[in-house]
C-alpha cells in the first residue's frame, strides 16, 4: 500500500531505514525544530511540523515512523494510532507487556509494525523446517551471541530511564528469530545482568529460554570492539550455525548457514544477498502484513526476562 509517512525523530536510523530506500516520506518533526529544518532541507522532505502532535494531525500523512528513544516508542504509537494512522516504530515496539497491551487496544483501526530489520530472512524457514521436521534429530538447544559497539557518551543508551542498555538494543532481534524457528511458549524465562555500565545501565545481559522439553534458547549480548552476531542451533545429529545474521551494513549481504552433522560432511547453504532495510520497507508497504500480533509475545517475554534481571540484582 502506498504510504505518505511522518517522522517522528530526524534520525540516522529513519535515513537507512526509510529515506535512502526511496519511500514516501511526506513531513518530519524532531524536538529541535531548527533540525528537523536543516534534516528535511537535506533529505528535500516537503513538510516540517513543529511538533509530533502537529504532525499526527497533519491529514496528508498516512503513516508515521518513530525512532525516539526507547521509553518514548509506546506513548507515540499509542498517539499515532488513535489519530488514525499506521505506525513504524524502531524496535523494540514498546518496553513492557502494560505499555503493549495499550498499544494492542488502540490500534484497532490501523496497522503496526517493529522495525525488526532482519525478520523473515530466508534461512529463518530454514531452520524452522530442521526444528519441525527433525531431519538431523530434536533440537536440544540453541545460543545466540551480539556484540555491539560501545555507545557514544551521552546518549540514551547509557540511560536506564530512557530504555538504554544492551538487552533492550538486541532483544527483539533475538526473540523474532526464536520465535519464526522454535516458537514462542517457553515455560521459563529468565534474565541475569550486573547493571554496572553507566547510570546503572545494562552492558552485558544473559537471557534464557527454557521449554518443557528441556530445550534452551540462551542470548549472550554485551558491548565491545568487534561485532558479533551468531546463531548456533544443536541438533541430536547435527550443528547449524549463522554467523553475521546482523550487519552493520546499509547494503545487500549473503548469510551461508552452516550445517555440521554428526557423522558426516560440513555443507554449506547459502542464500542470495539481501538488503536488510529495502526488504524490510517492501514489508511494510505489502498490504496483508501487520505485525502487532506477533510483536506482543515478544515484548511480553523481554519484558519478563529483564525484571526478572532487575530483581536478581537487587536481591544480590
Amino acid at each position: 500500500m502506498p504510504l505518505e509517512i511522518g517522522l517522528i525523530g530526524a534520525t540516522g536510523i529513519a535515513e537507512r531505514t526509510l529515506l535512502d530506500q526511496g519511500a514516501g516520506v511526506r513531513a518530519v518533526a524532531a524536538s529541535d525544530p531548527v533540525r528537523a529544518k536543516e534534516y528535511a532541507s537535506r533529505h528535500r522532505i516537503p513538510v516540517v511540523h513543529e511538533t509530533y502532535a502537529a504532525l499526527l494531525a497533519d491529514p496528508e500523512v498516512d503513516a508515521v515512523y518513530i525512532s525516539l528513544h526507547n521509553s518514548a516508542h509506546h506513548r507515540w504509537a499509542v498517539r499515532a494510532a488513535v489519530a488514525g494512522k499506521h505506525v513504524i516504530v524502531e524496535k523494540p515496539l514498546c518496553l513492557t507487556a502494560d505499555e503493549a497491551a495499550e498499544l494492542s487496544f488502540a490500534a484497532t483501526d490501523v496497522k503496526v509494525f517493529e522495525a525488526v530489520a532482519t525478520m523473515d530472512h530466508p534461512w529463518q524457514e530454514t531452520v524452522h523446517d530442521f526444528v519441525h521436521e527433525e531431519p538431523h534429530g530434536p533440537l536440544l538447544g540453541a545460543t545466540t551471541r551480539v556484540t555491539f559497539a560501545v555507545p557514544e557518551p551521552g546518549g540514551y543508551r547509557d540511560r536506564p530511564e530512557l530504555g538504554g542498555g544492551i538487552f533492550f538494543d538486541v532483544a527483539s532481534y533475538w526473540l523474532q528469530a526464536v520465535q519464526a524457528t522454535i516458537g514462542l511458549d517457553p515455560v521459563i524465562a529468565e534474565g541475569r545482568s550486573e547493571f554496572d555500565g553507566p547510570n546503572g545501565v545494562d552492558r552485558s545481559f544473559e537471557a534464557s529460554l527454557r521449554w518443557a522439553t528441556g530445550v534452551e534458547a540462551t542470548l549472550t549480548a554485551g558491548v565491545g570492539s568487534q561485532h558479533v552476531s551468531e546463531h548456533v542451533f544443536t541438533f541430536e545429529r547435527a550443528t547449524v550455525k549463522l554467523r553475521n545474521f546482523l550487519r552493520p551494513v546499509a547494503g545487500a549481504v549473503p548469510l551461508n548457514l552452516i550445517v555440521t552433522p554428526s557423522d558426516g560432511d560440513r555443507r554449506v547453504i547459502s542464500f542470495p544477498a539481501i538488503a536488510y532495510y529495502e526488504r524490510q520497507l517492501a514489508r511494510i508497504l505489502d498490504s496483508s502484513t501487520d505485525d502487532l500480533a506477533a510483536a506482543v509475545p515478544r515484548i511480553i517475554l523481554m519484558d519478563e526476562i529483564y525484571a526478572d534481571a532487575r530483581r536478581r540484582k537487587e536481591n544480590g
